[in-house]
Order: C-alpha cells, then structure tokens, then sequence
C-alpha cells in the first residue's frame, strides 16, 4: 500500500508471558528482533499500536516507532490487549496480529479490507476450516460492544469473540499464520524459503 489505509488502526498483540519460549519477541528472525519484524511488515499499511506488559529492551523499543499500550487485564488472554488497545483508538477499524506471528504481511491486511462488506463486523482469514482471529480485521464498536463481557465470561477466548459477532470468512493459505512458540518454530520459520 503507498497509503495508510483510511480509518484503520493495526494492533500488535505483544503481551503474552511466552513460558515456552522467554524473550522470544526478542529473539532475531530475519536480521532484526520478531517483534520488530511484524512491526515493519506492517507500519505501512496503517497507524501501528502495540498490546503488552509495558515496554521492551531499550533496542527494542528504539525500533517500534508506535504506541505502546499497557494491557489492562494481562492475564486474560489477546482478547486483554486487543480490547485495551480498542480503547485508545478512534478508527473504525482494528487489524490485530500476534506479535509473534512474522508471516503475516500488508498482503493479507489488504485481502481482508477487500473482503470488507457494509455490516460486517469481522473478517476473518479462514484455512483449513480454522479461523485464524489473531489475524483478522475487526469492527471497532462491534469489538468494544462484544468484548468486555467476553473477557468476564467463562469463556474470554478470541474465538468467543468471534461467535459474537457477524463474521466474514475468507480463505487464506495456511502458510501465513505459522506463529513462534518455541526456539524450534523459530529455527524451522527462519530456515524455510
């Protein structure tokens, strides 16, 4: 995109406590810190914000020229940070992405928004009949609406979200969303062609 995408904010999800893997949204993919990685692939398309704990290494946040947003609930899964971050914009839209996701490019950014329809309040990438909603475009006031009472449930998963609002699949190909877990993922997306 040559532009930012009008009325759309872009959510980094970084905010996790990554058990598997600590300090992995630091660890190098590609020349540069994973984190960063997303955040490059990404700042083009829209004004970026990132969901976390707080801040990073002082390398780290010298590259991530954007927001930070503390997560008001950190221990309540993306949906925390993903709604903390939806309180700090204004846009009509939100695309969320994890922050350990480096696949994940303004390519898929720009499928979705084409998706887009009047009355939609998510569209989602969909493969393998999975969707993938740490990957997908958000209605901002659907999201608001909808999330604070899924957070309080039994249920404060994204794909309880989803099942709240009216959705939009579109099929994707599953190679994009392979996301960084371990050292292993790591060494296997960083060897991959």
């Amino acid at each position: 995109m040559q532009q930012h995408a009008a009325d759309l904010t872009i959510v980094i999800l970084a905010g996790g406590r990554a058990t598997r893997f600590p300090g992995k949204l630091e660890a190098d993919f590609d020349g540069e810190p994973l984190l960063a990685h997303v955040y490059r692939h990404l700042r083009e398309v829209a004004p970026v914000m990132i969901a976390g704990r707080g801040t990073f290494s002082d390398a780290l946040d010298a590259l991530l020229e954007c927001p930070i947003v503390v997560d008001r609930w950190p221990d309540r899964g993306p949906l925390g940070g993903l709604l903390s971050a939806a309180y700090q914009t204004s846009a009509a839209r939100i695309f969320t992405v994890a922050g350990d996701a480096p696949l994940i490019t303004s390519t898929l950014v720009e499928q979705l928004l084409a998706a887009w329809n009047e009355g939609d309040e998510a569209v989602v990438p969909e493969h393998d009949g999975r969707l993938e909603p740490l990957a997908a475009l958000y209605r901002r006031d659907a999201l608001v609406r909808e999330a604070w009472d899924c957070l309080h449930s039994d249920d404060p998963s994204m794909h309880a979200l989803l099942a709240r609002l009216r959705v939009r699949r579109v099929a994707c190909d599953a190679h994009s969303f392979a996301n960084i877990n371990t050292s292993a993922d790591l060494s296997l997306l960083a060897e991959a062609p």
